[in-house]
């Protein structure tokens, strides 16, 4: 199987896509909001301004009580037992017994539970649950890209020069590139500028940051020399732990921009 489009080859050699259908949630009225752990400890803002923009479009949000963590962070250092020990609770909690849409607002952790849960709970009494749960996940920006119209109804308005970072997982395993620039170009005002850095890794990556950190601020450092030479105001992205990153050097070096969450971005836009 090819991890980044779940797609393996069957016996005539055609590609055959094995996560199942991703559901067609355009109207949809009411979804479940999971906010990951870097929403419920660093990211808090995002997620109230992910909730305020859905609930703008007209769609009810529910949050998952017990929904902590995918187990991301144990599970990419090889640790599986701890990984599955972590997000054992979250699959409890998100397996509700509806088909509600589950959305994420972290590139990362949708790639994790929508590709790599299966794996992970391979074997186990929760296989079912897992790929239940993988069938309706959805990165946040992908659902708002198919609401354009709702949310240019609003009249949403900032201006600014935004330049937009493609987190590794949302654009090599998720392949989602176009939805969140769409969502942008939805706000009257915006000037989006293509960076030329803006497929380049951030040097976060979870842990890597901490095992390699001097390798992890180059990379950082010289994505940031990019965006800041485009003149831009904005440097906005969809993976709070890239914006963590890229952000935390921005405001380190005191350079003149600004890296937000698109959800802010939007809810600063319908303010």
């Amino acid at each position: 199987m090819d991890v980044g489009t779940g797609q393996s080859r069957s016996a005539a050699g055609e590609h055959v896509d094995v996560r199942g259908v991703i559901a067609e949630y355009v109207g949809v009225s009411s979804v479940v909001l999971f906010p990951t752990c870097l929403g419920d400890v660093v990211a808090r803002q995002t997620v109230a301004d992910a909730e305020t923009v859905l609930r703008r479009i007209g769609v009810a949000v529910r949050h998952p009580r017990g929904a902590t963590c995918c187990g991301q962070p144990a599970f990419n250092s090889g640790h599986e037992g701890p990984a599955r020990s972590v997000a054992r609770a979250t699959l409890r909690a998100l397996d509700d017994g509806t088909d509600e849409p589950i959305l994420v607002p972290s590139g990362s952790c949708t790639s994790m539970v929508r590709l790599h849960w299966r794996e992970l709970f391979h074997g186990t009494a929760q296989a079912d649950a897992a790929m239940r749960i993988a069938r309706r996940v959805r990165e946040l920006s992908s659902f708002l890209a198919e609401h354009t119209d709702a949310i240019r109804a609003l009249s949403p308005q900032l201006t600014a020069r935004v330049g937009y970072h493609d987190s590794c997982h949302m654009l090599r395993e998720l392949r989602i590139q176009s939805a969140p620039r769409d969502v942008l170009r939805a706000i009257a005002g915006i000037e989006l500028v293509e960076l030329s850095s803006g497929e380049r890794c951030c040097g976060f990556g979870g842990t890597f940051s901490t095992r390699y950190p001097e390798v992890s601020v180059a990379m950082a450092d010289s994505k940031l020399d990019d965006a800041v030479a485009t003149g831009i105001d904005l440097l906005v992205s969809a993976d709070p732990g890239c914006l963590l990153q890229l952000g935390g050097r921005l405001s380190r070096e005191g350079r003149p921009v600004r890296a937000v969450h698109l959800a802010t971005v939007l809810a600063e836009a319908l303010a």
